[in-house]
């Protein structure tokens, strides 16, 4: 069954806002990326970025996205959009991904945050200012209570979301899932984002 836009809001609000908090030792991560190694009923085991594999737990809840690519010229003043990014040392920041949120999605994850994509990155979510470069490639990004000033260098990727169900869970799609601790078994997952034809979640 596919999901309706507000379905789909509540999706990108968890994966938006999950960020790294402290944890026991030898406790699940919160997010993992990888590949799906297999899917057999309830338990999806993704083979992970760094080595090794995870099995997680599907729940009736788990919520499930779509991400596929956008362009950066549907960056508009006024869209709203979320980036993960470096820290320059101007006090701007150096996207390593932008998403291009629909309307719908509006206000999903306001604000600005730590990341774990990679060593001392962010996350900002906020509405795009000014767009001003070759193909917009430096955006203003406002939010409440703050603003960023964020390059896109021609590597960055630009992606978007689209609603999915458990059809999209097949072996060898590229995922990012959002997982919460169950006592001594497998870690649940909360969220998962499907990398569309093949794509692989850049956040």
């Amino acid at each position: 069954m596919r999901l309706t836009r507000r379905r789909l809001l509540a999706v990108l609000a968890t994966a938006a806002v999950a960020a790294p908090r402290a944890r026991a030792v030898g406790a699940a991560p919160d997010r993992i990326r990888g590949t799906i190694a297999a899917v057999a009923g309830d338990t999806l085991t993704v083979a992970l970025n760094g080595g090794g594999s995870m099995a997680v737990t599907l729940d009736p809840g788990t919520r499930i996205t779509l991400i596929a690519p956008a362009h950066i010229e549907d960056i508009k003043p006024g869209s709203f959009i979320g980036t993960a990014a470096l820290p320059q040392k101007d006090g701007t920041l150096m996207a390593m991904e932008i998403q291009v949120f629909p309307e719908s999605m509006r206000g999903v994850g306001e604000g600005h945050r730590p990341w774990d994509l990679r060593p001392g990155s962010t996350m900002t979510n906020g509405t795009v200012g000014t767009v001003t470069g070759t193909s917009g490639r430096r955006l203003t990004m406002t939010y409440k209570g703050g603003e960023q000033t964020v390059t896109v260098p021609p590597e960055a990727p630009v992606i978007t979301y689209e609603p999915a169900d458990r059809g999209a869970l097949v072996a060898g799609a590229h995922v990012i899932v959002a997982l919460r601790a169950e006592g001594s078994g497998a870690p649940h997952a909360i969220y998962i984002g499907v990398g569309k034809d093949g794509l692989t979640p850049p956040m």
